[in-house]
């Protein structure tokens, strides 16, 4: 693993894209920080932090920092498996080849709860009989440069799930931002990323550097904003499927989604024909789709999950329990944007602890 610092991110964007890479990552757009491309570092969001509780989410000026800010509502399964892709399509009978979208991207500042989720992707679409060829060209397109957290959001409770706030793999180049004097650590994580630091202007890191850098996470860690105790959670969930909380949060479920959609590690996805009348021509393409939709599981024209309390409980349920099963880990990296982005401020943590 290289070490080294880093004063200015502009030279690691331009060296990404001489390299033929889209650069993308966290700006301020529409009272948010989404992911979009950047023309340089001035496009990142310096001195902006946001305020973060359940069903709330709130940017606000103040401080140096580039990344003093908490998870956003993109992660990285925008990037390797996309809201909307066409399958295949078709004119006059003759089905036409679909290329795979997978253009070259380099994803700054992805946190480490985002590296677990993606793992957990990966064992999804990659692993089995059957792996997903367009999953793992997108994939094989990322380059990723993570950002070790400093502010640990008002939902956040990666810690609890052993998920960060420091990334420890999965990455090509890893910062973490210092202060007194500003600067980055930056490290590899991957040949390429090696590479990649070792062309750039920089300085040799410093045990003063590492100690700095170490502090930080262990900063985030203790001001993390929720906490999951797992000791048995997996099977208390199994045992309390008719427990009346699950009817208390589904008066408060608006069954939206919106947890769903934000979640790095949900995956569902379903299938939708369509005609375009004015050439002719025939598509399918896969959109994600939730757990929490009525229709998500019709059998003979009925859904299996008729009310909100099965729909939530399944949701849940595969989280903590059954997704252990199938995969061997949880489901939740614990990145609290199920709690933040939910309308109605249902908060994962507290519901979990009353369950177990």
């Amino acid at each position: 693993m290289e070490q080294a610092v880093l004063t200015s991110l502009d030279p690691l964007i331009g060296a990404l894209r001489e390299h033929g890479y889209a650069v993308v990552g966290p700006t301020v757009r529409d009272g948010v920080i989404r992911f979009c491309e950047l023309g340089s570092a001035a496009d990142l969001p310096a001195g902006w932090t946001d305020e973060q509780a359940p069903g709330a989410y709130r940017l606000r000026e103040g401080g140096e920092p580039v990344f003093g800010f908490a998870a956003s509502p993109d992660s990285v399964k925008r990037f390797t498996h996309p809201p909307r892709s066409t399958l295949f399509r078709m004119r006059d009978g003759v089905p036409e080849a679909v290329p795979v979208e997978a253009p070259k991207v380099a994803l700054l500042g992805v946190r480490a709860c985002d590296l677990a989720g993606l793992a957990v992707q990966d064992r999804v679409f990659l692993g089995g009989r059957y792996p997903d060829e367009a999953y793992r060209a997108r994939r094989a397109a990322l380059f990723l440069i993570a950002v070790n957290c400093a502010v640990p959001g008002g939902t956040c409770f990666c810690a609890s799930m052993n998920t960060g706030p420091r990334a420890t793999s999965g990455f090509d180049l890893a910062l973490t931002e210092l202060t007194g004097p500003h600067r980055f650590l930056a490290e590899s994580g991957s040949e390429r990323g090696a590479t990649l630091l070792e062309a750039l202007p920089s300085r040799p890191a410093t045990d003063a550097d590492r100690q700095a850098a170490r502090q930080v996470s262990e900063t985030a860690e203790q001001r993390m904003g929720r906490h999951v105790e797992l000791d048995g959670v997996k099977e208390r969930l199994t045992e309390r499927r008719e427990s009346p909380v699950w009817n208390e949060i589904a008066s408060r479920c608006l069954t939206c989604a919106n947890c769903t959609m934000v979640c790095p590690t949900c995956f569902c996805a379903t299938i939708e024909d369509g005609t375009d009348l004015a050439d002719g021509s025939a598509s399918r393409a896969e959109r994600w789709d939730s757990c929490f939709t009525l229709e998500f599981t019709e059998l003979g024209g009925a859904p299996v999950r008729s009310s909100g309390a099965a729909r939530y409980r399944q949701w849940l349920t595969h989280k903590f329990s059954t997704w252990v099963d199938q995969f061997g880990t949880y489901g939740c990296v614990g990145c609290g944007r199920c709690i933040t982005w939910c309308p109605t401020g249902i908060d994962i943590t507290e519901e979990l602890e009353r369950l177990r």
